[in-house]
């Protein structure tokens, strides 16, 4: 992917399929960051899982918040995380196409 970073902190969920195995991430550039899960450059636990689709992501103002952000998901139950991804993708749509227009 050649482009130009930008930074924006986010906090993103990606899944292998609804339903399906779930991650929680942080990262200062969605979407760099997202296009490296989907393309598989990023070893670790979600090539393993083959989490490529981008469900769900929030912007904050500082990486501080992000991270605060991400461990309290992280945290968080199972249940609460496919709820949060429903609330505002129910079909657990790909957005990763949304990110740039």
């Amino acid at each position: 992917m050649n482009r130009t970073s930008n930074f924006q902190p986010a906090v993103y969920i990606m899944a292998n399929h609804k339903g399906g195995t779930i991650y929680v991430g942080v990262t200062s550039d969605l979407p760099q960051r997202t296009w490296q899960h989907r393309e598989g450059v990023v070893e670790g636990f979600t090539a393993k899982y083959n989490c490529k689709r981008l469900v769900w992501f929030e912007l904050h103002a500082t990486m501080e918040h992000a991270i605060a952000r991400e461990k309290q998901l992280k945290g968080g139950s199972r249940k609460a995380k496919i709820a949060l991804i429903e609330a505002g993708n129910r079909d657990w749509r790909d957005l990763f196409f949304d990110l740039n227009g």
